[in-house]
């Protein structure tokens, strides 16, 4: 078998590891415990966590022990890194809450039978703790100022930072030294913001235990302009569909730029190299067919085949003018085009409904809406029913009863 840090690397997975060739040694030669955080700071995971889930999933194919660490503890707390303020306190029962929606998702990612991997909460230890003894036991490995010179508190001292988040990483370098203890853990994996909360980890256990352990962070999924994807008009590209419909899902893979397409299929789907270049190699119309087959894979891994197939089924008849497989919103007959907007869930408000329409963005079947206060016609309401169009994204059979 191939070792992983070659899939990963090739796949561009790879942004930033510590002792690389002795990490690359230890993955060859033997059965490696690593360990993945998720901060439970809603209630469903989103396509941010997707690239160390999949991450997970190649070196668990490949042989190696996950660990899936939930924060239930952490998120008490709050991680400082990436943000430009202090995130809201959420109360344990809701931190609770979204700690049993993240063990349900992973739980479809990775397979966890017979010890295959473990799904942990460091709420199990992280609220036990006694501080004084915390203090002298972790505190005392860490140097403030080498603290205040990590990304993720410089980019905050500006604004402020709390003594609150400036525990943070103390905490989940914990987590690290903990899990080495117990599961013989000797790896983290996680996005590339994380690194610096990953390099204490690594040497809070080198200092304790005078072993050595890896950092390896991933590639952050960005657009041709370096911006992060992921973001919808209604915020963050969710992996629930009760928050993301599989259809919104798919329909964002399917308009993505051309030039993400290549990275898109590496990072976010199980297909061969070679069939990812066979079908990314053409740079004319033919891409939208690569685009297409994107959005159908990573709605069939997230939402499930049956899914995935409808999903494709309603955006091909959009694009196509037909209807019957498209999202379809029920509403009483009227003939404003503001109350249509609002009701279908295609705009939030009448500001946002007057926006849409200032834009240029709003068709009814063919017809572009020419103002805020335009009555939709009789003649394109034919048997009650129209496609209503927002840009080229969103397309909804609107039926009045």
């Amino acid at each position: 078998m191939r070792n992983v840090y070659d899939v990963l690397e090739e796949r561009g997975f790879i942004k930033q590891t510590v002792f690389k060739d002795e990490l690359y040694e230890k993955l060859a030669n033997e059965q490696v415990t690593f360990y993945i955080g998720f901060e439970p700071t809603a209630d469903s995971l989103h396509i941010g966590h997707f690239i160390p889930l999949m991450a997970m999933a190649h070196m668990q194919r490949h042989g190696h022990r996950p660990i899936a660490l939930i924060g239930g503890g952490t998120a008490m707390v709050g991680d400082p890194s990436g943000r430009c303020d202090m995130r809201s306190m959420m109360t344990k029962e809701k931190i609770a809450d979204n700690v049993q929606c993240f063990k349900k998702q992973i739980s479809r990612f990775i397979d966890f039978s017979d010890g295959k991997a473990l799904l942990l909460d460091n709420a199990d230890w992280l609220t036990k703790l006694n501080y004084v003894d915390f203090l002298r036991e972790v505190g005392a490995c860490f140097s403030v100022n080498k603290m205040l010179t990590a990304e993720c508190f410089k980019q905050r001292m500006e604004k402020g930072l709390s003594f609150l988040e400036f525990n943070y990483m103390l905490m989940q370098s914990y987590d690290f030294y903990v899990l080495h203890e117990k599961y013989g853990c000797s790896l983290q994996v996680g996005g590339d913001d994380q690194w610096s909360n990953m390099l204490g980890g690594a040497d809070l256990i080198r200092r304790k235990k005078q072993d050595t352990a890896y950092a390896l962070t991933c590639s952050l999924l960005l657009t041709s302009d370096g911006h992060k994807m992921g973001k919808t008009a209604k915020g963050a590209l969710w992996l629930s569909a009760d928050k993301t419909s599989p259809y919104e899902f798919f329909q964002y893979w399917r308009n993505i730029e051309d030039q993400s397409v290549e990275n898109c299929f590496k990072l976010l789907t199980f297909l061969p190299l070679e069939e990812i270049e066979e079908l990314v190699k053409y740079k004319d119309q033919r891409i939208n067919l690569a685009k297409e087959r994107l959005a159908y894979e990573i709605t069939k891994l997230i939402h499930g085949e049956e899914n995935a197939k409808t999903a494709l089924e309603q955006a091909r008849s959009a694009f196509s003018g037909q209807g019957d497989n498209m999202p379809t919103s029920k509403m009483a007959k009227t003939n404003s085009i503001v109350d249509v907007l609002i009701c279908a869930n295609v705009a939030k408000s009448r500001g946002e409904a007057r926006r849409l329409i200032d834009q240029g963005c709003v068709f009814v079947n063919e017809q572009k809406v020419p103002s805020f206060d335009w009555q939709i016609p009789e003649s394109e309401m034919e048997e009650n029913q129209f496609i209503l169009h927002k840009g080229k994204k969103v397309h909804v059979k609107i039926v009045f009863e």
